[in-house]
């Protein structure tokens, strides 16, 4: 589990693929500080597990579903990537629960100044839009946010100058992707919300049904 607070700025160095695997290697200096072979570490958002270390680089087996979901194929070497370890049991919980299980991706379509801080609007597709809500948590390539507004097309997240300084978003512009990753309360609500055996879920009849009402 992670927290969506990015503890550095990595960089993509390559891909290496082959016909049934694919292997991503990173450079890093904080992330690997007491990390071992078969740690997590998120990767704008998408939790890898560490397969080998050499140096200041570290190589993470991806998956073809992975590649297909989040950003993670469509890097450049060179491309800054933020990184996060997984939640030790003693640290402090500064943003929400993050599984590094991305959703999908998302479009940044426009940016703005509002004081300090820097809205970004980001369109998705409504199955992602579905379970963001105004001043909820979303995590962006990894990145903890609030979120301030929601539409039926987009959604907007403020961001303060410390986050755009020690992540990538600011080297981000209109046009880029995302990856984004919904908070995981409102997926388990709602499958929560629909018993087995129900085409319909919880409704006004079915507790009634059962004798709730």
């Amino acid at each position: 589990m992670f927290t969506g607070i990015i503890e550095e700025q990595g960089e993509y160095i390559q891909l290496r693929q082959t016909a049934g695997s694919a292997s991503l290697m990173i450079r890093a200096h904080i992330v690997l500080q007491g990390t071992k072979v078969g740690d997590s570490i998120a990767v704008d958002g998408v939790c890898l597990t560490v397969t080998e270390m050499q140096g200041d680089r570290f190589f993470a087996d991806v998956m073809p579903e992975t590649l297909r979901r989040s950003t993670l194929g469509s890097l450049k070497p060179g491309d800054p990537v933020n990184l996060e370890r997984a939640m030790a049991a003693d640290g402090r919980f500064g943003g929400h629960i993050v599984a590094g299980h991305v959703d999908g991706t998302g479009v940044i379509s426009r940016l703005r100044r509002e004081g300090n801080a820097v809205l970004y609007t980001i369109s998705a597709d409504p199955s992602v839009l579905r379970y963001i809500v105004e001043k909820g948590s979303i995590a962006i390539d990894g990145i903890s946010l609030t979120v301030v507004q929601v539409t039926g097309n987009d959604f907007t997240v403020s961001v303060i100058p410390h986050t755009n300084a020690v992540t990538g978003l600011s080297r981000k512009k209109a046009g880029d992707k995302v990856n984004l990753e919904n908070d995981i309360i409102g997926k388990y609500v709602e499958r929560l919300m629909q018993p087995a055996g129900t085409k319909q879920g919880v409704t006004m009849d079915f507790l009634a049904e059962h004798g709730f009402i």
